[in-house]
C-alpha cells in the first residue's frame, strides 16, 4: 500500500496533543484537533462554547516557554472541534494520532469509535508513553491493526528531537518504513524503531537510570546540589541534570511512570531499583506535600530571594526537608578533569577517581552501561537505537555504547560485574572474539559499522545520504584553506563550504579574512558557496571584547577599517558572480544575522533565533543590518506602490532593531524580514548542510548575479514621526534616556540621514550612516558600560 499524509487529526488537546498539532500545522499539513466537549455544555450549544476547552488549550501554547508554536498564525491553520459533535472531521484524515489520557480502557474505547469513521486506509497511531501497542489493538481485526502503531513524541514535541516508532506484530512493514521517513524528513525528527515493550526505550532508561541515581544519592548522603553538579554538562548532559529535570517534568509523572514500570517488567532483574525503600518514602512525602516541581512552585528546588534581593534557587535537604541556600559544591576530581576534551576521555578519567564524585560517577555509569547491554535486543534491535534515543530524547552528547567505547569495554566488564552490575553475554562474546569496541571505525576515525548481537559481528551503519557533516568532510581531507576562526571545505560537485569555528562562534578578524578567501576560491575553483557549519550556533555577532580592546588602545582607524571590511564582505557575498547560500541555525545574532542575510539565498533550520541585537550593548548594526531591513521590509512596499504609507513598514524595521527583537523560529524570522518568501526552511537539522548544498548546486546551473540596487529613505518627516514615538516611550518609562539616544541614532539611519525629501538612495548611503553611528557610539561611556556588563554577566544592561 502507498501512504501519503496531507491531512492529520490529533485527538487530545493537552500540552502534548496541542504541541503535536502545532508541529503538524507548521510543516503544512491540514490539521484537526478534537477533544472532549467543554464542561457544563450540552449538545446544541454554540461551537465556541462547546469547543472552548480545546481552543483555550491551543491558545495557551502561544505563551509557553520554550515556545511550542513556530509562529502565531499556525493556530489559524488548525480546525478544532469536540469528540461528541465533530468526530466526522477525521473522516478524510490521512493520519489520526491519539493523545488522550494514559488509560488502556479510554484508548480502546476511542479506537472503536475511530474505526467507524476513519477511512479504511487511514494511518492510526497512539502517542502512549508506555501502554503496550498490542493491548490497544487487540480484537479490532486485521484491517485496523495493519495500519496501527505507536508514534511516541517527547515533550515539548517541537523541541525534542526523538520520535519513537513502535510497531506491533501485525503492523504493515511498509507503514513502518513510511513513518520513519515521514518523521525524519517532514517532521525533522530523529526516529528510532522500538519493540512493543514497557516504556519503549526513552522512558525505560529515564526511569531506571534516574532511580538508580536517586537511590545512590540517598544511600551515600549526597545532596541535590551535589548530584546536579555531577550529572549535567560535566558528563555531557543538559543543565537540568537529575533533580532539576524531575522538577521540570513534574515529579508526580516520574513517580507514576516508575511505579507502573515495576509491575510491567517482572522479568527484568534490575527492576528493584524502582522500589528502593528510601526512594519510595521520599517520593511519597513529596507527593503528599504536593511538591511536584515547577508546576507547583517547589520540588527539589524552590525559588527564593537572596540576601541582596536577587533570585536564587534553593535546594531541598533530603534529610530535614528544609530548603537550603546554594553552596556551590566542589570536588577534587571534577576540578582536575572538568575541562578535559573529548567528553569520553573526561568521563573515563572521572570514573577512575577515588573521591566521592568519582565513586558516584563510577556507579552511575556502571549501572547505565551494563543495563543498556541487557536491553538489546529485548527493547530494540540495535545499539544505535539505544544511543540515539538517549541523545535525541534527553539531550545527552553521547549514548551509553559510545561512552563504553570511550572508557574501554574489555577493562570495565569485570569491574562492572564485581560491583554487581551484570553485563550481557553478547558483550563478553564480542570482546572474546577480538572485537573491543561497539562501533567500527575506518582509518580516518569515522564510524562505518556497529556490533550486532544477532549477527555476532559488525554490520554496516546505514548512512542518511541527505546528511553532510563538517567532521566527515575534514576526515576525508576536503579542507581547502583555513585559519583559527574559519575554514574552506570542498563539499563536492563544485560546491565549497565556508565553515565558522571561531571562539564562541563570534566574528573576528580571522573569520572575515577567511571569508574573503572563500570568495576568492569561489571565483577560481568552485561554482557555488555554502556558509554554515556543525557548531552549537550559527554566529553570535562581533567579538565585542576585541572592539573594546581596539577602543581602549586608541586604534580607532583600525576599528573603522574592520567595520568597513565587514560591510564590504557582506556586500561582496550578496552580489558575487556566483551563488552564495547561507545555512543559519540556532542563534544568528547581530553580525550573525547580517551574515545570514548576505547570501543569494537562505536555507535555514526551523529552530532559528535571529535578531539585530546591537542596541543591547549600546551600538547600532553596522555590517549592513540596517540597510538590509530597509531593503527587505520597506523598499518592496514602495516599489510596488509609490504612494503607499511607508511609516508602518518603517516602524516595523525600526522596532525590531530598537527592541533587539529575536525571532522564535525561522518562520518568524521570515515574517521579520530575515528570510524571504522563497528562502527554504528545513525541519531536520541533520539535513541542513545537505539541503544547502543541493540548493547552491541548483542555483549554479543557470545563475544570474544580483546587482546592487537602491533602498527607500523615508526622509525627515518620517524621522520626525519616529522621534515623537521615541520620546513617548522615554516619558512613559519604557525607555531610558540612553535607550532614546540610541533610538534617535537608529531613526536617523533608517530615514537616510533624515534627508529633506523621501526617495531612493544607494545602499552605500545607509552603510556609511551605519558605520558613522557605530564609531560615534563605541566611545561613549554608557555604551562601554553596556558592553562590559554583557561580557561579565551575559545579559544586557539598561542604563
Amino acid at each position: 500500500m502507498t501512504y501519503n499524509i496531507r491531512k492529520a487529526a490529533v485527538i487530545g488537546s493537552g500540552t502534548m496533543g496541542g504541541g503535536i498539532a502545532t508541529l503538524l500545522a507548521a510543516v503544512g499539513l491540514d490539521t484537526v484537533v478534537l477533544d472532549i466537549p467543554s464542561k457544563g455544555t450540552q449538545p446544541g450549544d454554540p461551537p465556541a462554547k462547546r469547543n472552548q476547552m480545546v481552543n483555550d488549550n491551543l491558545k495557551k501554547l502561544l505563551s509557553s516557554r520554550p515556545p511550542q508554536v513556530f509562529i502565531a498564525s499556525d493556530l489559524d491553520k488548525i480546525k478544532t472541534g469536540n469528540l461528541d459533535d465533530n468526530l466526522d472531521l477525521v473522516a478524510d484524515a490521512d493520519w489520526i494520532i491519539e493523545v488522550v489520557v494514559e488509560r488502556l480502557d479510554v484508548k480502546r474505547s476511542l479506537m472503536s469509535r475511530l474505526i467507524e469513521v476513519a477511512r479504511p486506509d487511514a494511518i492510526i497511531t497512539t502517542n502512549t508513553s508506555g501502554i503496550p501497542i498490542q493491548a490497544i489493538a487487540d480484537g479490532f481485526g486485521d484491517d485496523f491493526s495493519r495500519r496501527f502503531m505507536g508514534t511516541h513524541f517527547f515533550n515539548p514535541p517541537r523541541h525534542l528531537h526523538l520520535l519513537e516508532v513502535i510497531p506491533h506484530p501485525n503492523t504493515d512493514p511498509e507503514l513502518v518504513k513510511y513513518m520513519v521517513e515521514f518523521g525524519t524528513k517532514t517532521l525533522g525528527k530523529g526516529v528510532v524503531i522500538c519493540k512493543d515493550k514497557p516504556n519503549f526505550i526513552g522512558n525505560r532508561f529515564m526511569s531506571m537510570s534516574g532511580m538508580q541515581t536517586m537511590n545512590y544519592t540517598l544511600d551515600n548522603g549526597f545532596t541535590v546540589e551535589e548530584v546536579d553538579s555531577l550529572t549535567g554538562p560535566l558528563i555531557g548532559r543538559p543543565k537540568t541534570a537529575t533533580f532539576r529535570l524531575n522538577d521540570l517534568v513534574g515529579f508526580d509523572i516520574a513517580v507514576h511512570v516508575a511505579r507502573n514500570l515495576y509491575d510491567a517488567i517482572p522479568d527484568d532483574p534490575a527492576r528493584e531499583v524502582l522500589n528502593h525503600p528510601k526512594a519510595v518514602e521520599l517520593s511519597q512525602r513529596l507527593l503528599d506535600n504536593n511538591w511536584l516541581g515547577n508546576k507547583t512552585g517547589q520540588g527539589f528546588y524552590k525559588q527564593m530571594k537572596g540576601a541582596g534581593g536577587e533570585k536564587e534557587f534553593w535546594t531541598l535537604n533530603l534529610d530535614t526537608f528544609e530548603y537550603e541556600a546554594p553552596k556551590n559544591p566542589r570536588f577534587d576530581s571534577v576540578g582536575k578533569h572538568r575541562k578535559v576534551e573529548p567528553l569520553g576521555e573526561r568521563i573515563r578519567l572521572l570514573i577512575n577517581e577515588e573521591d566521592r564524585a568519582g565513586k558516584f560517577l563510577w556507579h552511575l555509569h556502571a549501572f547505565y552501561l551494563a543495563y543498556a547491554s541487557q536491553r538489546v535486543p529485548e527493547i530494540t534491535d540495535t545499539i544505535v537505537n539505544i544511543d540515539n534515543a538517549q541523545k535525541w530524547g534527553f539531550g545527552h552528547e553521547m549514548g551509553p555504547f559510545e561512552i563504553w567505547d570511550a572508557i574501554g569495554v574489555a577493562d570495565t566488564i569485570p569491574r562492572f560485574e564485581a560491583a554487581g552490575y551484570p553485563v550481557a553475554g553478547w558483550v563478553k562474546q564480542m570482546v572474546a572474539s577480538g572485537k573491543t569496541t561497539f562501533y567500527q571505525r575506518d582509518d580516518k576515525g569515522q564510524v562505518t559499522g556497529y556490533f550486532s548481537p544477532q549477527a555476532s559481528d559488525y554490520v554496516p551503519l546505514e548512512k542518511d545520504p541527505r546528511r553532510i557533516t563538517v567532521a566527515a568532510l575534514k576526515a576525508n581531507n576536503c579542507k581547502v584553506d583555513g585559519n583559527a576562526s574559519a575554514s574552506v571545505l570542498d563539499m563536492g560537485d563544485g560546491v565549497a563550504l565556508l565553515e565558522f569555528h571561531s571562539q564562541a562562534l563570534a566574528i573576528d578578524a580571522d573569520l572575515v579574512e577567511m571569508s574573503w578567501k572563500a570568495l576568492d576560491r569561489l571565483n577560481s575553483d568552485f561554482d557555488a558557496l555554502v556558509v554554515g557549519h556543525d557548531g552549537e550556533r550559527f554566529c553570535i555577532g562581533a567579538n565585542v571584547f576585541m572592539v573594546v580592546m581596539a577602543v581602549n588602545s586608541g586604534q580607532m582607524d583600525t576599528l573603522t577599517g574592520m567595520i568597513t571590511n565587514l560591510q564590504d564582505l557582506t556586500q561582496a557575498m550578496r552580489y558575487h558572480a556566483k551563488p552564495v547560500v547561507t545555512a543559519p541555525f540556532n542563534m544568528a545574532l547581530g553580525g550573525g544575522a547580517e551574515l545570514l542575510m548576505s547570501g543569494t539565498k537562505v536555507v535555514a533550520h526551523a529552530e532559528l533565533y535571529a535578531g539585530l541585537v546591537e542596541l543591547g550593548v549600546g551600538l547600532i548594526p553596522a555590517g549592513g543590518g540596517c540597510k538590509e531591513l530597509l531593503r527587505r521590509v520597506v523598499s518592496p512596499v514602495m516599489a510596488a506602490s509609490p504612494n503607499a504609507d511607508v511609516l508602518p513598514h518603517l516602524q516595523k524595521a525600526f522596532e525590531q532593531i530598537a527592541t533587539a527583537k529575536v525571532s522564535t523560529s525561522a518562520y518568524e524570522a521570515r515574517e521579520m524580514g530575515f528570510l524571504s518568501a522563497d528562502d527554504k526552511i528545513v525541519m531536520n537539522r541533520a539535513h541542513l548542510l545537505g539541503e544547502a548544498k543541493r540548493v547552491a548546486r541548483q542555483l549554479a546551473e543557470d545563475y544570474t548575479p544580483k546587482q546592487p540596487g537602491k533602498v527607500w529613505a523615508a526622509g525627515r518627516d518620517a524621522y520626525a514621526a519616529l522621534l515623537i514615538g521615541i520620546e513617548g516611550f522615554r516619558e512613559s518609562g519604557f525607555a531610558s534616556d540612553y535607550d532614546a539616544h540610541l533610538a534617535r541614532k537608529l531613526a536617523y539611519i533608517l530615514t537616510g540621514g533624515a534627508i529633506s525629501e523621501p526617495g531612493w538612495v544607494d545602499e552605500q548611503v545607509i552603510l556609511n550612516l551605519e558605520r558613522e553611528a557605530f564609531m560615534s557610539l563605541v566611545t561613549e561611556p554608557k555604551t562601554q558600560e553596556r558592553i562590559a556588563h554583557m561580557l561579565q554577566y551575559n545579559k544586557p544592561l539598561r542604563n
